[in-house]
Protein backbone atom coordinates (compact mmCIF):
# COMPACT_ATOMS: atom_id res chain seq x y z
CA UNK A 1 0.00 0.00 0.00
CA UNK A 2 1.52 3.41 -0.99
CA UNK A 3 1.51 5.96 1.70
CA UNK A 4 1.22 9.92 1.96
CA UNK A 5 4.69 9.54 2.77
CA UNK A 6 5.66 8.11 -0.29
CA UNK A 7 3.71 9.96 -2.29
CA UNK A 8 4.89 13.19 -1.29
CA UNK A 9 8.45 11.49 -1.68
CA UNK A 10 7.21 10.89 -5.46
CA UNK A 11 6.55 14.63 -5.80
CA UNK A 12 9.66 15.79 -4.15
CA UNK A 13 11.61 13.59 -6.59
CA UNK A 14 9.92 14.43 -9.64
CA UNK A 15 9.93 18.17 -8.40
CA UNK A 16 13.96 17.83 -8.46
CA UNK A 17 13.90 16.24 -12.20
CA UNK A 18 11.90 19.03 -13.25
CA UNK A 19 14.84 21.76 -11.69
CA UNK A 20 17.35 19.89 -13.22
CA UNK A 21 15.55 19.94 -16.82
CA UNK A 22 15.06 23.55 -16.12
CA UNK A 23 18.49 24.45 -15.64
CA UNK A 24 19.42 22.50 -18.63
CA UNK A 25 16.60 24.16 -21.09
CA UNK A 26 18.37 27.88 -19.75
CA UNK A 27 21.90 26.14 -20.21
CA UNK A 28 21.68 24.35 -23.66
CA UNK A 29 20.16 25.05 -27.06
CA UNK A 30 20.95 25.91 -30.59
CA UNK A 31 23.10 28.89 -29.85
CA UNK A 32 26.15 28.16 -27.32
CA UNK A 33 26.26 30.17 -24.74
CA UNK A 34 28.03 30.60 -21.23
CA UNK A 35 25.62 30.16 -18.99
CA UNK A 36 26.71 31.34 -15.32
CA UNK A 37 28.13 34.39 -17.28
CA UNK A 38 24.77 35.30 -19.41
CA UNK A 39 23.43 34.73 -16.06
CA UNK A 40 25.35 37.45 -14.27
CA UNK A 41 24.68 39.28 -17.15
CA UNK A 42 20.88 39.32 -16.52
CA UNK A 43 21.11 39.84 -13.15
CA UNK A 44 23.60 42.84 -14.00
CA UNK A 45 20.89 44.58 -16.56
CA UNK A 46 23.93 43.87 -19.66
CA UNK A 47 22.33 43.91 -23.17
CA UNK A 48 24.84 40.60 -23.98
CA UNK A 49 24.19 38.46 -26.81
CA UNK A 50 24.14 35.72 -23.69
CA UNK A 51 22.14 37.68 -21.78
CA UNK A 52 18.90 38.00 -24.44
CA UNK A 53 18.96 34.87 -25.39
CA UNK A 54 18.78 33.55 -21.51
CA UNK A 55 16.17 36.27 -20.77
CA UNK A 56 13.67 36.56 -23.39
CA UNK A 57 14.33 33.40 -25.39
CA UNK A 58 14.80 30.28 -22.87
CA UNK A 59 13.05 31.40 -19.59
CA UNK A 60 10.05 32.58 -20.85
CA UNK A 61 9.76 29.01 -23.06
CA UNK A 62 11.33 26.66 -19.82
CA UNK A 63 8.45 28.38 -17.56
CA UNK A 64 5.86 27.73 -20.27
CA UNK A 65 7.08 24.14 -20.04
CA UNK A 66 6.68 23.45 -16.77
CA UNK A 67 3.16 25.26 -16.47
CA UNK A 68 1.64 23.78 -19.62
CA UNK A 69 2.90 19.69 -18.92
CA UNK A 70 2.40 20.70 -14.79
CA UNK A 71 -1.52 21.87 -15.72
CA UNK A 72 -2.04 19.27 -18.63
CA UNK A 73 -0.90 16.27 -16.19
CA UNK A 74 -2.84 17.49 -13.29
CA UNK A 75 -5.86 18.27 -15.43
CA UNK A 76 -5.79 14.23 -16.76
CA UNK A 77 -5.07 13.16 -13.29
CA UNK A 78 -8.42 14.87 -11.27
CA UNK A 79 -10.53 14.25 -14.90
CA UNK A 80 -9.86 10.50 -14.51
CA UNK A 81 -10.22 10.61 -10.94
CA UNK A 82 -13.85 12.36 -11.29
CA UNK A 83 -14.97 10.11 -13.73
CA UNK A 84 -13.50 6.84 -12.47
CA UNK A 85 -11.81 6.34 -15.78
CA UNK A 86 -8.16 6.09 -16.98
CA UNK A 87 -8.94 7.43 -20.28
CA UNK A 88 -9.79 10.27 -19.36
CA UNK A 89 -7.81 13.60 -20.32
CA UNK A 90 -8.12 17.76 -20.86
CA UNK A 91 -9.34 17.16 -24.46
CA UNK A 92 -12.69 15.86 -23.13
CA UNK A 93 -14.25 19.10 -22.23
CA UNK A 94 -13.96 20.90 -25.84
CA UNK A 95 -11.97 23.99 -23.84
CA UNK A 96 -8.87 22.79 -26.17
CA UNK A 97 -11.02 22.83 -29.62
CA UNK A 98 -12.60 26.38 -27.95
CA UNK A 99 -8.90 27.79 -27.42
CA UNK A 100 -8.20 26.40 -30.79
CA UNK A 101 -11.03 28.16 -32.65
CA UNK A 102 -10.14 31.42 -31.24
CA UNK A 103 -7.12 31.53 -32.67
CA UNK A 104 -7.68 30.33 -35.64
CA UNK A 105 -10.51 33.10 -36.40
CA UNK A 106 -7.45 35.14 -35.17
CA UNK A 107 -5.24 34.28 -38.11
CA UNK A 108 -8.49 34.44 -40.33
CA UNK A 109 -9.34 38.19 -39.30
CA UNK A 110 -5.76 38.97 -39.75
CA UNK A 111 -5.50 40.63 -36.14
CA UNK A 112 -1.76 38.85 -35.82
CA UNK A 113 -1.06 41.77 -38.35
CA UNK A 114 -2.24 44.24 -35.37
CA UNK A 115 -0.62 42.71 -32.37
CA UNK A 116 1.12 39.51 -31.83
CA UNK A 117 -0.51 39.55 -27.97
CA UNK A 118 -3.85 38.61 -30.67
CA UNK A 119 -3.16 35.06 -30.87
CA UNK A 120 -2.77 34.00 -27.30
CA UNK A 121 -5.84 36.36 -26.42
CA UNK A 122 -8.01 34.75 -29.37
CA UNK A 123 -6.94 31.87 -27.81
CA UNK A 124 -8.01 32.68 -24.22
CA UNK A 125 -11.06 34.65 -25.59
CA UNK A 126 -12.29 30.86 -27.41
CA UNK A 127 -11.41 28.77 -24.39
CA UNK A 128 -13.72 30.71 -21.68
CA UNK A 129 -16.03 30.66 -24.37
CA UNK A 130 -16.56 27.21 -24.50
CA UNK A 131 -15.95 27.23 -20.74
CA UNK A 132 -19.29 29.11 -20.67
CA UNK A 133 -20.98 26.93 -23.14
CA UNK A 134 -19.87 24.05 -21.27
CA UNK A 135 -21.57 25.15 -17.81
CA UNK A 136 -24.84 26.09 -19.55
CA UNK A 137 -25.02 22.88 -21.35
CA UNK A 138 -23.80 20.76 -17.90
CA UNK A 139 -26.28 22.95 -15.75
CA UNK A 140 -26.98 20.36 -12.26
CA UNK A 141 -26.43 16.92 -14.21
CA UNK A 142 -23.60 14.55 -13.51
CA UNK A 143 -21.12 12.92 -15.08
CA UNK A 144 -22.98 11.38 -18.01
CA UNK A 145 -24.16 14.84 -18.90
CA UNK A 146 -20.54 16.03 -18.76
CA UNK A 147 -19.33 13.28 -21.02
CA UNK A 148 -21.62 14.22 -23.70
CA UNK A 149 -21.77 18.48 -23.29
CA UNK A 150 -17.60 17.94 -23.24
CA UNK A 151 -18.15 15.85 -26.78
CA UNK A 152 -20.75 17.65 -28.32
CA UNK A 153 -18.60 21.11 -27.62
CA UNK A 154 -15.46 19.36 -29.46
CA UNK A 155 -17.39 18.42 -32.28
CA UNK A 156 -18.69 21.68 -32.72
CA UNK A 157 -15.72 23.69 -32.46
CA UNK A 158 -13.40 20.80 -34.79
CA UNK A 159 -16.14 21.65 -37.16
CA UNK A 160 -15.81 25.54 -37.14
CA UNK A 161 -12.34 25.28 -37.19
CA UNK A 162 -12.20 23.10 -40.19
CA UNK A 163 -14.48 25.19 -42.05
CA UNK A 164 -12.60 28.42 -40.95
CA UNK A 165 -9.70 27.05 -42.39
CA UNK A 166 -11.54 26.24 -45.87
CA UNK A 167 -12.69 29.79 -45.44
CA UNK A 168 -9.29 31.11 -45.47
CA UNK A 169 -7.88 32.92 -48.29
CA UNK A 170 -3.93 32.89 -48.21
CA UNK A 171 -2.17 29.36 -48.36
CA UNK A 172 0.54 31.24 -45.62
CA UNK A 173 -2.33 31.45 -43.30
CA UNK A 174 -3.45 28.23 -43.52
CA UNK A 175 0.31 26.80 -42.87
CA UNK A 176 0.14 29.22 -39.56
CA UNK A 177 -2.85 28.11 -38.61
CA UNK A 178 -1.54 24.29 -38.41
CA UNK A 179 1.65 24.47 -37.48
CA UNK A 180 -0.13 26.50 -34.48
CA UNK A 181 -2.45 23.74 -33.85
CA UNK A 182 0.09 20.96 -33.81
CA UNK A 183 1.51 22.85 -30.67
CA UNK A 184 4.50 24.19 -29.80
CA UNK A 185 6.94 26.46 -26.64
CA UNK A 186 8.99 28.20 -30.00
CA UNK A 187 9.31 32.26 -29.87
CA UNK A 188 7.25 32.75 -26.38
CA UNK A 189 7.64 35.70 -24.44
CA UNK A 190 6.77 36.84 -21.10
CA UNK A 191 3.73 38.02 -22.50
CA UNK A 192 2.38 34.93 -23.31
CA UNK A 193 3.64 33.83 -19.51
CA UNK A 194 1.38 36.64 -18.33
CA UNK A 195 -1.48 36.05 -20.13
CA UNK A 196 -1.66 32.12 -19.33
CA UNK A 197 -0.19 32.61 -15.92
CA UNK A 198 -3.77 33.54 -14.14
CA UNK A 199 -6.17 31.34 -15.17
CA UNK A 200 -3.59 28.35 -14.94
CA UNK A 201 -2.81 29.35 -10.92
CA UNK A 202 -6.30 29.33 -10.83
CA UNK A 203 -7.49 26.24 -12.45
CA UNK A 204 -4.38 24.48 -10.42
CA UNK A 205 -5.93 25.69 -7.08
CA UNK A 206 -9.07 24.84 -7.76
CA UNK A 207 -8.38 21.45 -9.02
CA UNK A 208 -6.23 21.02 -5.62
CA UNK A 209 -9.16 21.14 -3.79
CA UNK A 210 -10.83 18.06 -5.21
CA UNK A 211 -8.38 15.92 -3.69
CA UNK A 212 -10.46 14.25 -0.56
CA UNK A 213 -13.95 14.38 -3.10
CA UNK A 214 -12.31 12.17 -4.97
CA UNK A 215 -10.98 9.55 -2.81
CA UNK A 216 -14.58 9.35 -1.53
CA UNK A 217 -16.10 9.32 -5.06
CA UNK A 218 -13.93 5.95 -5.57
CA UNK A 219 -16.36 4.21 -2.87
CA UNK A 220 -19.02 5.48 -5.16
CA UNK A 221 -21.24 8.54 -5.64
CA UNK A 222 -23.73 7.71 -3.13
CA UNK A 223 -21.50 6.53 -0.20
CA UNK A 224 -19.58 9.97 -1.50
CA UNK A 225 -22.67 12.10 -0.80
CA UNK A 226 -23.37 9.97 2.28
CA UNK A 227 -19.70 11.42 3.45
CA UNK A 228 -21.40 15.02 3.09
CA UNK A 229 -19.50 15.90 -0.70
CA UNK A 230 -22.19 18.23 -2.46
CA UNK A 231 -21.71 16.46 -6.11
CA UNK A 232 -23.57 18.30 -8.48
CA UNK A 233 -24.75 22.19 -8.68
CA UNK A 234 -22.67 25.17 -8.59
CA UNK A 235 -21.09 24.66 -5.24
CA UNK A 236 -20.49 20.70 -6.50
CA UNK A 237 -17.57 19.07 -6.96
CA UNK A 238 -18.10 18.75 -10.76
CA UNK A 239 -18.04 22.69 -10.96
CA UNK A 240 -14.60 22.47 -9.35
CA UNK A 241 -13.42 19.61 -11.50
CA UNK A 242 -14.52 21.75 -15.16
CA UNK A 243 -13.74 25.35 -13.69
CA UNK A 244 -10.56 24.37 -12.82
CA UNK A 245 -9.28 22.16 -15.55
CA UNK A 246 -10.98 24.15 -18.02
CA UNK A 247 -9.97 27.66 -16.88
CA UNK A 248 -6.01 25.99 -16.45
CA UNK A 249 -5.89 23.99 -19.99
CA UNK A 250 -7.72 26.74 -21.82
CA UNK A 251 -5.25 29.49 -20.54
CA UNK A 252 -2.57 27.54 -21.40
CA UNK A 253 -3.37 25.61 -24.95
CA UNK A 254 -4.22 29.74 -25.71
CA UNK A 255 -0.11 30.19 -25.90
CA UNK A 256 0.96 26.59 -26.58
CA UNK A 257 -1.78 25.31 -29.05
CA UNK A 258 -3.03 21.68 -28.71
CA UNK A 259 -0.44 19.47 -27.17
CA UNK A 260 -1.83 16.05 -26.77
CA UNK A 261 -1.39 13.12 -24.72
CA UNK A 262 0.73 14.42 -21.66
CA UNK A 263 -2.91 14.21 -19.65
CA UNK A 264 -3.26 11.04 -20.97
CA UNK A 265 -0.32 9.40 -20.52
CA UNK A 266 1.41 10.88 -17.26
CA UNK A 267 -1.46 10.35 -14.74
CA UNK A 268 -1.86 6.62 -16.48
CA UNK A 269 1.68 5.65 -15.56
CA UNK A 270 2.57 7.50 -12.15
CA UNK A 271 -1.00 5.56 -10.79
CA UNK A 272 1.05 2.40 -10.03
CA UNK A 273 3.80 4.23 -7.97
CA UNK A 274 0.83 6.55 -6.09
CA UNK A 275 -1.42 3.79 -5.87
CA UNK A 276 -5.72 4.28 -6.79
CA UNK A 277 -6.57 7.14 -4.19
CA UNK A 278 -6.38 9.60 -6.83
CA UNK A 279 -5.40 12.66 -3.97
CA UNK A 280 -2.19 11.25 -4.10
CA UNK A 281 -1.80 11.37 -7.91
CA UNK A 282 -2.72 15.34 -8.12
CA UNK A 283 1.33 16.97 -7.06
CA UNK A 284 2.72 13.77 -8.76
CA UNK A 285 0.86 14.39 -12.22
CA UNK A 286 1.52 18.20 -11.99
CA UNK A 287 5.30 17.77 -11.67
CA UNK A 288 5.36 14.33 -13.81
CA UNK A 289 3.56 16.29 -16.76
CA UNK A 290 6.20 19.16 -16.68
CA UNK A 291 9.32 16.59 -16.62
CA UNK A 292 7.42 15.75 -19.65
CA UNK A 293 7.31 18.57 -21.32
CA UNK A 294 10.87 19.84 -20.45
CA UNK A 295 12.26 16.64 -21.46
CA UNK A 296 10.45 16.97 -24.61
CA UNK A 297 10.75 20.25 -25.68
CA UNK A 298 14.97 20.07 -25.11
CA UNK A 299 14.84 16.76 -27.77
CA UNK A 300 13.06 18.81 -29.55
CA UNK A 301 14.82 22.30 -29.54
CA UNK A 302 18.58 20.28 -29.46
CA UNK A 303 18.35 17.59 -31.89
CA UNK A 304 16.16 19.97 -34.67
CA UNK A 305 19.07 20.40 -37.94
CA UNK A 306 16.20 22.31 -39.78
CA UNK A 307 12.53 23.44 -38.43
CA UNK A 308 12.00 22.39 -35.08
CA UNK A 309 9.50 18.90 -35.02
CA UNK A 310 6.04 20.33 -33.20
CA UNK A 311 6.22 19.82 -29.54
CA UNK A 312 2.29 18.08 -30.15
CA UNK A 313 3.51 15.85 -32.89
CA UNK A 314 6.67 14.09 -30.21
CA UNK A 315 3.99 14.08 -27.37
CA UNK A 316 1.95 11.71 -29.37
CA UNK A 317 5.03 10.26 -30.93
CA UNK A 318 5.87 8.91 -27.17
CA UNK A 319 2.73 8.60 -26.16
CA UNK A 320 0.80 6.62 -28.66
CA UNK A 321 3.43 3.32 -27.66
CA UNK A 322 2.47 3.67 -24.29
CA UNK A 323 -1.00 2.73 -24.77
CA UNK A 324 0.24 -0.05 -27.77
CA UNK A 325 2.07 -1.69 -24.75
CA UNK A 326 -1.54 -1.13 -22.72
CA UNK A 327 -3.04 -3.14 -25.20
CA UNK A 328 -0.97 -5.64 -25.72
CA UNK A 329 -0.86 -6.04 -21.74
CA UNK A 330 -4.47 -6.38 -21.54
CA UNK A 331 -4.77 -9.02 -23.79
CA UNK A 332 -2.31 -11.39 -22.62
CA UNK A 333 -4.01 -10.89 -19.40
CA UNK A 334 -7.39 -12.04 -21.09
CA UNK A 335 -9.21 -8.78 -20.13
Amino acid sequence: MITGQQGRGLSFYLAACVGVLFVVSLWHGESSIAGMQALQDVLAGRSTAGAIILEQLRLPRALLGILVGGVLGLSGATLQGYMRNPLADPGILGVSGGAALGAVCVFYTGLMQVSLVALPLGGLIGAFAAVALLMLLVGDGGVLVLLLAGAALSGFTAALTALTLNLVPSPYASFEIMHWLMGSLTDRTFTDVAICLPGAVLGVALMLTTGRALDALTLGEDVATSMGFVLTGWRGVQMRVVMGTALAVGSCVAVSGAIGFVGLVVPHVLRGLTGYQPSRLLWPSFWGGAALLLVADNVVRLTASGPELQLGVLTALVGSPVFFHRVLKLRKDGV
